[in-house]
């Protein structure tokens, strides 16, 4: 029995609920066997209302965990939050060199909780060195702003517009995340495949307990593809995935509710539909 290789190249959320704990945990889900690169150190301040501290790992030590996992012959990886702009170059330089082809980048510019985009000084980098490396992109609709330079999204027209932008910028499918922001009254994704726009829609759960989702969305998206199902079908399914996870989130704590990453599994299928725009 031989098991298919998943890589992230992320960051390490201390809560457990984002970031490479949840990429592992989907991958697992999955059935694929997952590896990582750590590139930053995420902490909570339970004495300062849950503020987080970013803590970068340096960049050599990036590249030799990097330089590790590609040896092992990874069949898929995902990037996450990368956090300075060295590291970004690093790992789209890392990720080019290996040849890997099946490569999903979720552009993290900010914690959960927090108001603003983290790194703005990294979005040039991001465009240059991780979107033409890019099979599938997954912002949400801050990052997707930031990263089609259209500013504040905030209906289904504008997500298509920045996803046709974020595609000419190299990235082969462009996957933009509605998230409560969106002026929908379905919990709505939208996937441009450089010729086609699809609105991928569920029934909204009203919760608090969504930590983790992004990650989730993307980890399931990955390993999907490493398990060889096509790009339109490994996002269906990843949000089918993430949906169940949504549904079944739960409170950790006074400050935050992580999904459940293996309820998909557990629980009956959440219904999706597509709509071809």
């Amino acid at each position: 029995m031989s098991l298919k290789k998943t890589l992230t190249i992320a960051g390490s959320d201390t809560s457990g609920g984002a970031g490479i704990q949840a990429d592992l945990k989907t991958f697992q889900e999955h059935g694929t066997y997952g590896m990582n690169a750590l590139t930053v150190i995420v902490t909570m301040d339970p004495n300062n209302n849950w503020s987080h501290g970013i803590h970068p790992i340096p960049v050599d030590t990036v590249k030799t965990q990097m330089t590790t996992a590609f040896s092992t012959g990874i069949d898929a990886l995902k990037t996450g939050m990368l956090p300075t702009a060295e590291i970004i170059q690093a790992a789209g330089e890392a990720i080019a060199a290996s040849g890997i082809k099946d490569v999903v980048i979720d552009p993290v510019m900010a914690c959960k909780g927090e108001a603003e985009v983290m790194f703005p000084e990294n979005v040039d980098a991001m465009i240059k060195y991780l979107l033409p490396n890019a099979k599938v992109v997954t912002p949400n609709l801050v990052e997707a702003g930031e990263l089609s330079r259209l500013g504040r999204i905030s209906t289904v027209e504008e997500m298509q517009a920045a996803a046709e932008k974020i595609h000419a910028s190299g990235a082969q499918f462009v996957v933009v995340k509605g998230g409560k922001q969106l002026k929908h009254e379905k919990a709505a994704d939208l996937l441009y495949d450089g010729e086609k726009h699809y609105l991928l829609t569920a029934t909204k759960t009203d919760t608090d307990y969504n930590h983790g989702a992004g990650c989730t969305f993307a980890a399931a998206i990955t390993a999907n593809i490493a398990n060889g199902q096509s790009v339109k079908d490994a996002v269906l399914n990843a949000k089918i995935f993430v949906s169940a996870a949504i549904e079944h989130g739960w409170k950790l704590n006074q400050y935050v509710g992580p999904v459940m990453h293996g309820a998909a599994n557990k629980f009956p299928k959440t219904e999706i539909e597509v709509l071809e725009l």
